[in-house]
């Protein structure tokens, strides 16, 4: 088969070199004419030859050079020219893990959601890790599912964090276990509607039939909507109630019951017994119970790895304590729902930083979870002039404004009090300002503990 890889970044390589290794004809494509194509060859595999492409691609291109499949990176939109002509030319559009998929063999564990996914897929990383001999974490998470198939077995099995980016372009892809956390307003300036956004998401279970189980968090009211349409069999978790099937709190006790299969439900832990912070960490980590639990690992096991779990890096992330002020690095709160969760986790009166790229997200409802927790606000980025106005319309008027993230934490340092603590949760994309939210996350922490 004849592959057109698109985009030359992580994704794009990855896809290009497990191409190359099964034997494909690889076209490695940047729309950009100056791309350096002498720089990306250095990062692909020596046995791995590819062909080189810039440019515009017609209608008449793909069909003209038999094209057979599109393999797109998850950051380019459907919308552009040559996703639009490969769609015109019968030319199928693949994402990375479609593709990966497709390659790949063993069982594999599809996560998505709004927020939550890293956290969550780690934690049901480490515990497949407590059980399988072969396990890969993949995906969103950093390292693209393609890295890992070619070398996948039948006895593999696969964690994988998947975006709504990457979930537009699936067609065969089925989980053995699916999972959706939650679904708030994000990236709507991609996908355009909160309905789209949602399509997205639900595209991870669209292929398992009635025995393949999806886990779904009941406290979500779109995710109890959208449940009425699956046919496969729905495993919930809920923060606040009892269900059916699925993970629950007894008193504070965690616990795994299926009313159809079992006369009482399985202890796994007590939420005290965990590290986590806050009631989306505690709901995160029933999300991974359930998963665990319906790919059969035993509940000791389980137990042991949930106790046993840390906070994965920028997320609600300590980093350190300065004159009795505790540094909080929640960089991977790129939307206002990860902020509002990760500012009810505080317990000390709070100097928050936000503000980066412009995702058209509103702040109302973030500016409205302040209420005692937070004592000053400091904003930086694209959206500080949106971020300020809001905040000041809803009577909150403590605002610096800031032109670097070294700034911010200066001004935090200076308006902290002993008892207080700081919190870097942007609420927005770290895009124009740093390369990703780990450098964003990795300069605010290098900040700080410069700081002493």
């Amino acid at each position: 088969m004849k592959f057109i890889v698109a985009g030359t970044g992580k994704s794009g390589i990855a896809a290009a070199n497990l191409l190359g290794k099964i034997g494909s004809e690889v076209i490695l494509y940047n729309s950009d004419e100056n791309t350096d194509f002498d720089k990306v060859s250095e990062q692909l595999e020596a046995d791995v030859k590819v062909d080189f492409l810039c440019g515009s691609l017609s209608v008449d291109y793909y069909k003209d050079n038999h094209i057979d499949v599109l393999v797109a990176s998850p950051g380019i939109p459907l919308e552009v020219d040559f996703m639009v002509n490969a769609e015109e030319a019968g030319v199928p559009i693949w994402s990375e893990v479609e593709l990966a998929y497709v390659a790949g063999r063993g069982k594999v564990i599809g996560i998505t959601g709004t927020n939550g996914k890293t956290t969550t897929t780690s934690l049901v990383g480490e515990i497949m890790k407590s059980h399988y001999d072969d396990v890969k974490v993949v995906g969103n998470i950093g390292i693209p599912y393609t890295t890992t198939a070619y070398e996948s077995t039948d006895d593999t099995v696969t964690v994988a964090e998947i975006s709504s980016f990457q979930l537009e372009t699936v067609h065969s892809f089925n989980p053995d276990v699916s999972a959706i956390l939650n679904i708030t307003p994000d990236h709507l300036n991609r996908h355009g509607t909160m309905d789209v956004y949602t399509d997205c998401k639900m595209r991870i279970a669209k292929n398992q039939d009635e025995d393949e189980p999806v886990v779904l968090n009941y406290e979500d009211e779109i995710l109890r909507e959208r449940a009425k349409d699956l046919t496969n069999k729905i495993v919930w978790f809920s923060s606040k109630q009892k269900v059916p099937c699925g993970v629950y709190l007894d008193g504070e006790d965690i616990v795994y019951f299926d009313e159809d299969l079992q006369a009482e439900p399985i202890k796994v832990c007590n939420k005290n017994e965990t590290t986590l912070v806050g009631i989306h960490n505690l709901e995160n980590i029933m999300a991974a119970v359930a998963i665990a639990i319906n790919m059969e690992v035993p509940v000791e096991k389980i137990a042991e790895s949930v106790k046993n779990f840390k906070a994965v890096p920028h997320r609600i992330e300590y980093v350190n304590t300065i004159n009795d002020v505790i540094y909080y690095n929640d960089s991977k709160g790129t939307n206002t729902d990860a902020s509002i969760k990760a500012i009810e986790a505080m317990s000390r009166p709070t100097v928050l930083i936000a503000g980066g790229y412009d995702k058209d997200s509103s702040f109302d409802e973030w500016a409205d979870s302040f209420q005692d927790k937070v004592k000053c606000l400091v904003v930086l980025g694209q959206t500080a002039d949106q971020i300020e106005e809001t905040v000041k319309a809803k009577g909150f008027d403590n605002v610096i404004k800031v032109e670097t993230l070294k700034e911010a934490v200066d001004k935090c340092y200076e308006n902290a009090e002993p008892g207080d603590a700081v919190l870097l949760s942007p609420a927005c994309a770290s895009w124009g300002m740093f390369k990703n939210y780990e450098e964003r996350g990795d300069m605010f922490k290098e900040f700080v503990n410069n700081l002493k």
